[in-house]
């Protein structure tokens, strides 16, 4: 079955009445059960916090199965992070946390589960009922920590208020003494503050790096070329008079400073202490985590500093919906993506002119075996839905909880089945929703530490930094030609050229920039400064000057501020992709097909459009995944070799993330010997090992070098199971 894909999945929530999708007791009932009953199954349109009305689907009741708890606190997390500053490093601890914490107060009822941070097990009479009541307690104390200086406050907290008031609970009760589940719940919120304060990321003082200074003065967008880079291989602030980031909030001084460049140094999830290198820079080291290697620069051999930079100038003539290139977008021409080149092998993955990269498409649907329909559409509107959709804004979730909103959109498909790698029984909702967000957070964590790690020690440059940049040191392509500088940028016919007496007389294609012979041109997306009203306006593809170019993004923003290498969105996205292929037991989304669907002249927000209706549509978690890269070249804020690191990084992450999360599932961390998980420790663990084992299972992965089955991980079981459990 296909289901139009959500616009935003809390949208749902409504101030004035709670949780539109809460039909939780009063004051003074009790539910007995664990799950919420969502208010609607039916189609129905709603004005969506993201965008634009856009028609979406709640399945929920469809399948017989209401929403869990977690699922309505999860929402409410959401909602609040769509009110807050545009952090994704932080967003993504605060997914991770919040998601833990939820686990920790399931967990506390369950006999054979670890928990992660709150080490304490309880019964009840009602286990259903007592886990609703501790996670609500729990979401609620440790939300309102989190969100105490948000911008959006005076908003998240009357809604953390109502849904309080919603499921029938105090919110002025701060006991933390006793056994019941509110007490639990309580305590459970301060562990994860107190846990908070001390992971090493500044907390306390507002998330503040300590020892990062930008080595280049601000770029002074609106102003044309790039005169005062110092290195132009480093990162370089943005100087706007009004800088807002993606959630729309106001920054205060002109330009943000660089987002968590020490985020190396916080706690993560699943990474290993064999995946950290210290580095040291301008005579500090740094935590660099899984560390790919440092990307292209400008003076290396072969040039692919410039070929990426390059490439990012020339897709963004593709931003224009009237030059008569149609594609099929449908998964039949987009997706099933063939395998990654290595790194420093861009030039043979992406085509810089077409924007080819790599999709062969699927012959037919491989869940139901019919065939896709076709979606013919302009490439310039694919492209420009493409790169709003995953940007992440304005009133963003941020990429981390994309996928987030990504998964609950998937489970309340009626297709979709709760079981853990697709085996054994269904699990129940809650118990399912605990153990999605518990991998999924801890694996966009890992991520966001991972990436930030990189992004802070390499501090690489930004395309329209780059760019404006090599636009001021003339061509390197013809000596013969005006403007020869070797420390330029390559001519490419149709796309990058020379302002000649020829090309600019009237009639000629560069008629418009008569005043500015021997400059360097680009034929892209004629940006911002054009449109006067992104209600009705569109800018257009046409040739500008290379020193006035702009990433196809707002006036406003620009680019996000922090380093490029690597790109955050591709490596969040690719390791969610792995993540939801092991926790579902299948790559592709329920019934073969996810969907969004951008209506006409009404989604676009950085100009109008698209012209026609565009459905974003993926047969597998990874083909998200890769559109979601492919936004980020598109959208002018990364080059390739930023992209394909973070792919790379991501099939790591993901998968260690997931059998991290079954260690607890199982009972694992206090005792890896109950193989098992019987609670009990004998000849049938060994077994069960052993099985893990040659099957290729990487729960069997427990010593040096990791990543891989070996001797090494059937001595260390072995040694474990002899010790017993603790």
């Amino acid at each position: 079955m296909r289901a139009s894909f959500f616009a935003c999945t809390a949208s749902a929530i409504a101030l004035s009445a709670g949780l539109a999708s809460a039909a939780a007791p009063q004051p003074g009932q009790n539910s007995g059960s664990s799950q919420v009953t969502p208010a609607k199954a039916e189609p129905h349109t709603l004005k969506a916090e993201w965008r634009h009305p856009i028609e979406i689907r709640d399945e929920s009741a469809a399948r017989g199965q209401p929403h869990s708890i977690a699922r309505v606190w999860s929402e409410m997390m959401l909602f609040s992070i769509r009110r807050d500053l545009a952090r994704p490093t932080i967003h993504a601890r605060n997914l991770y946390h919040t998601s833990a914490a939820m686990y920790d107060a399931w967990a506390a009822y369950d006999t054979t589960a670890d928990q992660v941070i709150h080490q304490e097990k309880l019964t009840a009479a009602d286990p259903a009922e007592a886990r609703r009541i501790a996670i609500s307690y729990t979401m609620y104390r440790l939300l309102q920590h989190r969100f105490q200086f948000s911008p959006g406050v005076f908003t998240i907290f009357p809604a953390l208020d109502q849904l309080m008031a919603d499921q029938g609970l105090d919110p002025w009760y701060f006991g933390t003494d006793g056994d019941d589940p509110a007490s639990l719940g309580n305590r459970i919120a301060q562990s994860y503050i107190d846990y908070g304060i001390a992971d090493g990321a500044n907390e306390a003082n507002g998330y503040t790096n300590q020892v990062y200074v930008p080595v280049n003065p601000p770029l002074l967008v609106d102003l044309p070329g790039n005169p005062g880079m110092i290195d132009p291989d480093r990162w370089q602030p943005l100087g706007l008079d009004n800088f807002v980031d993606q959630n729309g909030n106001p920054i205060p001084g002109g330009f943000p400073p660089f987002l968590s460049a020490e985020w190396g140094n916080v706690t993560g999830f699943a990474l290993r202490p064999t995946d950290l290198t210290v580095l040291t820079r301008d005579n500090t080291q740094w935590d660099v985590w899984l560390d790919p290697g440092p990307p292209p620069y400008i003076n290396d051999p072969g040039d692919l500093f410039r070929w990426g930079f390059e490439m990012v100038a020339t897709w963004s003539s593709h931003l224009d919906p009237t030059d008569g290139v149609m594609w099929d977008v449908s998964p039949n021409g987009i997706g099933n993506t063939v395998p990654l080149p290595p790194l420093g092998g861009e030039e043979s993955f992406y085509d810089r002119v077409t924007g080819a990269h790599g999709s062969q498409g699927y012959t037919v649907n491989p869940v139901t075996g019919q065939p896709y329909p076709q979606q013919i559409v302009p490439r310039g509107d694919y492209a420009r839905v493409l790169a709003e959709f995953w940007a992440d804004g304005p009133s963003s979730e941020t990429p981390p909880g994309h996928w987030f909103s990504i998964v609950n959109y998937m489970t309340d498909h009626p297709e979709y089945e709760r079981r853990l790698m697709g085996q054994g029984p269904e699990l129940d909702p809650l118990e399912h929703d605990v153990k999605i967000y518990l991998a999924l957070g801890g694996a966009l964590h890992d991520v966001a530490i991972s990436c930030w790690s990189i992004k802070g020690y390499y501090d690489y440059v930004r395309p329209v930094s780059a760019l404006r940049y090599l636009a001021d040191q003339g061509q390197r392509s013809d000596p013969n030609l005006p403007n020869y500088n070797p420390e330029g940028m390559n001519l490419i016919p149709g796309l990058i050229e020379v302002v000649t007496p020829e090309s600019c007389a009237p009639g000629q294609r560069h008629e418009h920039l008569a005043q500015h012979e021997g400059e360097i041109a680009i034929r892209a997306w004629n940006g911002p400064t054009v449109i006067v009203n992104p209600a009705t306006d569109v800018a257009g593809v046409g040739w500008i000057l290379a020193k006035e170019w702009w990433p196809y993004q707002r006036p406003s923003f620009v680019s996000p501020p922090f380093a490029g290498y690597m790109s955050g969105h591709s490596t969040f996205s690719r390791a969610a992709a792995e993540l939801l292929t092991l926790f579902t037991g299948s790559p592709y989304f329920p019934g073969g097909l996810g969907e969004f669907v951008a209506q006409q002249n009404q989604y676009l927000v950085f100009e109008d459009g698209p012209s026609v209706e565009v459905r974003l549509q993926w047969a597998s978690f990874r083909d998200a995944s890769d559109q979601c890269s492919l936004s980020r070249i598109w959208g002018g804020i990364h080059p390739p070799a930023d992209d394909l690191p973070g792919r790379y990084i991501g099939q790591i992450v993901g998968p260690d993330a997931f059998h991290e999360a079954r260690r607890y599932f199982r009972g694992m961390k206090t005792c890896p010997a109950d193989f098992n998980a019987d609670n009990q420790v004998n000849f049938f663990d060994v077994a069960a090992y052993l099985t893990a084992f040659r099957s290729g299972d990487m729960l069997a992965d427990n010593a040096a070098p990791y990543r891989q089955l070996n001797f090494f991980d059937l001595a260390s079981y072995l040694n474990t199971f002899i010790a017993g459990c603790p």
